[in-house]
């Protein structure tokens, strides 16, 4: 077996809608086995995800956070994906981590989108002006292609900064959530940005910032008035604020998350009605990590 390496440059011959559609053939596959390991010394931080799914094969995504490197004019993350043969065990792909990264990310988010925002998109709202916004643009823009794009920051500058002819952005975050068909969250905030009372009936929440147990994105209100759903509920429900907390304190169930993607072959995930109020927490997973790096690995021309 000849062994790929897949750089950034691979992203040329991907497709964000070939991507979900991976994506949910995976999710008609058995369920992944997964598990995270970490490793510290100090404020480093070694992440390992593996995941292997019968029939598709195992990947394993070491990340390396070394926030000192900033000081060293060195990117303060870095890592590799690694792709093995699910029959034999041998590796046969290693792919770039930021490109297996980004196009997950955006690819999870627009899928849940695809089944769950309202018909007739106009208007996204991207909550959020870093790296993930600018990827939601490109997966937003396939699969909604006439929508406009509005983007808030804490800090204006970096939303003007991203300013083109389809992005606007915008200093009123309330008015903005009340205007949007889609409001996508991308902060590393602890404490909610978006409240339950801005958002108006038809709307679809794509959550994706929060990650640790601690992060929450929207509050209460929203959770409550909002028909959830998640990409998985073994990466979410246990492990991020943005279910575990509501959940802690009582105001919600793990019963009130209708499904996740694993549901999606018996219709289950999708929107209730037009004027439901839709949540999708994006909380990835080393079973999406190996679904898109498959893809990819197939998508790439064999050199």
């Amino acid at each position: 077996m000849t062994l790929q390496f897949i750089g950034p440059e691979a992203a040329a011959h991907l497709d964000w809608l070939a991507l979900t559609r991976a994506l949910e053939d995976g999710h008609l596959r058995p369920r992944g086995d997964i598990r995270d390991s970490f490793l510290y010394r100090g404020d480093d931080t070694v992440l390992s995800r593996a995941a292997w799914i019968d029939g598709l094969g195992i990947a394993v995504k070491t990340a390396l956070l070394f926030p000192g490197n900033l000081d060293r004019g060195l990117p303060n993350m870095s890592g590799i994906v690694t792709l093995f043969d699910d029959a034999t065990g041998q590796p046969s792909a290693i792919l770039d981590f930021m490109l297996v990264t980004k196009w997950k990310t955006a690819a999870d988010s627009l899928l849940a989108a695809l089944k769950l925002a309202p018909p007739g998109v106009e208007t996204i709202l991207l909550v959020g002006a870093g790296r993930v916004s600018a990827s939601m643009i490109e997966a937003y823009s396939a699969g909604f292609p006439d929508a406009k794009f509005e983007i808030w920051n804490r800090s204006p500058g970096r939303a003007e900064a991203m300013t083109s002819d389809r992005v606007t952005p915008v200093r009123d975050l309330a008015e903005a959530v009340g205007r949007a068909d889609i409001v996508a969250t991308a902060t590393m905030s602890t404490n909610p940005v978006i409240r339950g009372d801005w958002i108006t009936p038809g709307t679809h929440l794509d959550l994706i910032g929060a990650y640790r147990s601690d992060m929450r994105e929207v509050d209460d209100a929203a959770i409550s008035k909002a028909a959830l759903f998640v990409d998985s509920r073994e990466t979410t429900l246990a492990h991020i604020g943005e279910m575990l907390i509501p959940i802690g304190d009582g105001v919600i169930s793990e019963q009130d998350v209708r499904a996740d993607f694993y549901d999606i072959a018996s219709g289950a995930f999708t929107r209730p009605s037009p004027e439901a109020i839709t949540i999708a927490k994006n909380g990835g997973g080393a079973h999406l990590d190996l679904m898109t790096a498959h893809y990819i690995r197939d998508a790439v021309p064999a050199t």
